[in-house]
Order: C-alpha cells, then sequence, then structure tokens
C-alpha cells in the first residue's frame, strides 16, 4: 500500500529542509523524484543525495513566483518521465515583522510565494493527473495554519490560507481521483528556524517546553506523513490537516 514504483512527484524547494527529508521519504518508497527548486548547486547535491539511496532523480529549475516557470514545469517532467502523480507544495519564505513594519510589497512577496504559487502550480498539474486517472497533492502549512504569532502575519495568512485551499481543492477534484492534504510541520530543525532562534528571543526555550517529544523535529520526521498522502494508503483521505509537530499543537 505505500510502495511508489514508477510513480512521479515532484517537490518544491525540495533540494533542503523539510523539502530534502520528504523527497528522501519518497525515493526509499521507490518514486522518482523532480527536486524543483532555484538554487541549482543545492538542487543538483540534493539529486545526487537521493540517487544514491537508488532512487531515479531529476533537478527543475523553478521559480515559484514566476507564471513562466511554473508553466514550464509539468512539460518537463512529462517530456522525461512520461506522467506526474505527487505534487509537494513546500516551497516558502517568511519575512519576520510585526505588521506595522512590514511593507506591502512584503506582504505580497510571502502570500505570492506561499499561497498563491500553490495554487498555481495545483492547477498546472490538475489536467495531466486527470488524464492519468488521478494523483496526489500534499501541500505543507505550518503551526502558524493555527496559531497567531506578532511577528509573522504575512506567513501565517499565507499558511492559514494554504489549509483553506487544501479544502476546496480537495472538495472539487475527488471525483477526478485527485486527494489534496495538508500536512503542518512542527517545529523542525532547518536553515530557515535557525534564523528564527536568532531572530525570535526565547524561541528555543518556549519550542522544547511545549513540545511533548521533548526536541525540534528533524526533516526526516516528515517523511513517513509525505509517503503515507502519496500513496494507495491514503486514496480515501482528502481535505485533511495533519500536524507533525511531535505534540506542540495539543500541548497547553
Amino acid at each position: 500500500m505505500f510502495e511508489l514504483d514508477g510513480r512521479v512527484a515532484v517537490v518544491t524547494g525540495g533540494n533542503g529542509g523539510i523539502g530534502l527529508g520528504m523527497a528522501r521519504g519518497l525515493a526509499r518508497a521507490g518514486a522518482r523524484v523532480v527536486v524543483a527548486a532555484r538554487n541549482e548547486a543545492k538542487s543538483k547535491a540534493a539529486v545526487a543525495e537521493l540517487e544514491r539511496l537508488g532512487a531515479e532523480a531529476l533537478a527543475v529549475p523553478l521559480d515559484v513566483t514566476d507564471e513562466a516557470s511554473i508553466a514550464a514545469l509539468v512539460p518537463a517532467v512529462t517530456a522525461r518521465w512520461g506522467r506526474l502523480d505527487i505534487l509537494v507544495n513546500n516551497a516558502g519564505i517568511n519575512i519576520r515583522k510585526p505588521a506595522h513594519e512590514l511593507e506591502p510589497a512584503e506582504w505580497r512577496r510571502v502570500l505570492d510565494t506561499n499561497l498563491t504559487a500553490a495554487f498555481l502550480l495545483a492547477r498546472a498539474v490538475y489536467p495531466v493527473m486527470k488524464r492519468q486517472g488521478g494523483g496526489k497533492i500534499i501541500n505543507i502549512g505550518s503551526m502558524l495554519s493555527i496559531f497567531g504569532a506578532a511577528f509573522a502575519p504575512a506567513y501565517g495568512a499565507s499558511k492559514g490560507g494554504l489549509v483553506q485551499l487544501t479544502k476546496s481543492l480537495a472538495s472539487a477534484w475527488a471525483r477526478d481521483n485527485i486527494q489534496v492534504n495538508a500536512v503542518l510541520p512542527g517545529w523542525i530543525d532547518t536553515d530557515l528556524t535557525r534564523q528564527a532562534r536568532r531572530e525570535v528571543p526565547g524561541l528555543d526555550e518556549l519550542v522544547l517546553r511545549r513540545t511533548p517529544a521533548g526536541r525540534w523535529g528533524v526533516p526526516d520526521d516528515l517523511a513517513g506523513v509525505a509517503v503515507f498522502l502519496a500513496s494507495r494508503a491514503s486514496d480515501f483521505v482528502t481535505g485533511a490537516v495533519i500536524p507533525v509537530d511531535g505534540g506542540f499543537s495539543i500541548q497547553l
């Protein structure tokens, strides 16, 4: 039920952090993995790592804020492997400022990267998934999909919106056998959260105190849920929002 042999998965921002952790999980389950990201050197290194796991992998340059770049993604993937079964909308950014200091251009940059891009990518893969008889879309939200943070109004809005987009797409495309679900990572140890720990005093202590698991997550903690949501095991799961957070969201 969890085998992905012959399936083709696109992971945006798949050359590091959570995206690469998910890509490793999909690769180990047998998927061919497309690393779609801007940094070509990092993508090349990620592809080499996935190939060492025994997977077929491909790097495709992608700027998720550029509609032409998004439009070129599906033809590049299908030209190589003839199909596209799984999309992981993982690419994202954050600008940590309170609302009264956030510039409109900064707001738009975060929303365009985290939310609008996910919509455009889902719309781009829909025709090929429908033609194939089904597919899987996995949107990566955040703890800030459900909690508020004074230092991240744009990020929280984008990730909350991504959850609602997930439910809308799941409802619209269920008849086409396309399952659309969201994953809400907790506090995962990545380059982005290391920057957050430098910028937000006391964040490390707060996370450790509130997380029942007593630790920060690591990118490979997301591998299992990625395989589940990409495989036949989740064929009757759609519109779900799944925290992977060591219990952070259940703790007072």
